[in-house]
C-alpha cells in the first residue's frame, strides 16, 4: 500500500499520546507518582498534543475533510468511527483526570474513577485504531492476529518511554518505572519481530488461481492489463524493495528499540543532567524507529487486487 504521511503521523502520534494518557493515569491513581503540578502538566499536555495532533493529521487523508464528522454516525459497522467516537468521549475523563491531578492535587473518588476511564478509554481507542486495518480481509499483512497487539504495545512503550523522560526532569525516576520502561521496550520488540516472522513466512490464502477460477491450471499472465501504472497499482500495489525493506527493519530494531533499551539502562549509571539527556535520548529514538515501522507497515502491504497484475501471492 502506498504510504501517507497523514495517516504515518496519525497512528504514531495518537498512539504515543494514549500510552502516555494510560500510563500517567495508572501511575498517578495508584500513587506510585506523585500528584506534581508540573508533570501532571507536562505529561497530560503532552498527550493532548500528540493525540490532538493526531486526529487532526488523520484527516488530510480525506477528499473532504469537512465532513469528517460524518464518520462519527457508523459506528455500528466501521471500526474508524468507532475510533473516532471513543477519541471524542476518552476526553470526558482526560479533563477530568486533568482537573482533579493539576487543579486539586487529589485523585480520590471521582478522580481515581476518571483515571480509570481515561486509562481503559486510551487503549481501546488504539485498539480500534488498530483493528481499522485488521478487519480489511483484503491485505495479508494487516488482516492477521498480530496487528492489533503490535498497535497497543507500540503506543504504550513508546508513551512509557515518554513519561520517563518528563520525570527525569520533574519528579525524578523510580528505578521500578524504569525496569518498566526497559520491558515494554523488549516486549513491544518481540511482538514486532513476531510479526514480521508471520508475514514473512505466510500469505493471503487468495492466489492468481483462485483469483481467476483457474484452480486446477497453471495460471500465467499473457499481457498486463495496462500499457502504464494506474491508480490502483499505486496505491494498492505499492512496491518497496527486499533491500530497502530489509535496511529499513534494521532502522526499526536499531533505533526503535535497541537505542532506547540500551539508553534506558544506562539511566541506572548516570546521575544529574545526563538522566534527562540520556531519557530524552531514548524517547526521540524510539519515536525515529517507530515512525519508520509505521511507514514500512504500510509500504510492505499487498492488496489482493495486485493477483490480476502479475503477483503470484498477497
Amino acid at each position: 500500500m502506498h504510504p501517507a504521511f497523514s495517516v504515518i503521523f496519525f497512528t504514531t502520534a495518537s498512539g504515543a499520546g494514549y500510552g502516555m494518557l494510560a500510563i500517567l493515569a495508572i501511575l498517578a491513581a495508584s500513587g506510585i507518582v506523585p500528584l506534581d503540578r508540573t508533570f501532571g502538566m507536562l505529561g497530560l499536555g503532552l498527550a493532548f498534543v500528540l493525540v490532538t495532533a493526531g486526529l487532526l493529521s488523520s484527516m488530510g487523508h480525506l477528499g473532504h475533510p469537512e465532513r469528517a464528522w460524518r464518520a462519527t454516525t457508523q459506528w455500528r459497522s466501521s471500526w474508524l468511527s468507532r475510533e473516532g467516537v471513543l477519541s471524542i468521549i476518552t476526553f470526558g475523563p482526560w479533563a477530568l483526570l486533568t482537573y482533579f491531578w493539576i487543579l486539586e492535587g487529589d485523585l480520590s473518588g471521582i478522580g481515581s474513577l476518571a483515571a480509570a476511564a481515561s486509562a481503559v478509554l486510551a487503549v481501546v481507542t488504539i485498539f480500534c485504531t488498530a483493528m481499522i486495518y485488521r478487519s480489511l480481509k483484503t491485505i495479508h499483512h494487516w488482516s492477521n492476529k498480530w496487528t492489533t497487539p503490535v498497535y497497543i504495545v507500540l503506543g504504550l512503550a513508546t508513551g512509557a518511554v515518554w513519561v520517563a523522560a518528563l520525570m527525569s526532569v520533574t519528579v525524578g525516576i523510580d528505578k521500578k518505572y524504569l525496569a518498566f520502561a526497559v520491558a515494554a521496550v523488549l516486549i513491544s520488540w518481540w511482538v514486532k519481530r513476531t510479526y514480521w516472522n508471520f508475514v514473512d513466512t505466510t500469505s493471503h490464502p487468495s492466489t492468481s488461481k483462485t483469483a481467476t477460477g483457474l484452480k486446477g491450471e497453471t495460471v500465467t499472465m499473457l499481457e498486463g492489463p495496462h500499457t502504464e501504472e494506474n491508480y490502483l497499482m499505486q496505491e494498492m500495489g505499492f512496491k518497496v524493495g527486499r533491500k530497502h525493506a530489509k535496511k529499513l527493519r534494521s532502522i526499526v530494531n536499531m533505533f526503535g528499540f535497541l537505542v532506547p533499551s540500551l539508553l534506558l539502562v544506562i539511566v541506572y549509571l548516570v546521575d544529574g543532567p545526563m538522566v534527562s539527556i540520556v531519557c530524552f535520548a531514548a524517547a526521540v529514538s524510539m519515536s525515529i524507529g517507530v515512525i519508520t515501522e509505521r511507514w514500512l507497515f504500510f509500504a510492505e502491504a499487498r492488496h489482493v487486487v495486485t493477483l490480476y497484475y502479475g503477483a503470484e501471492t498477497a
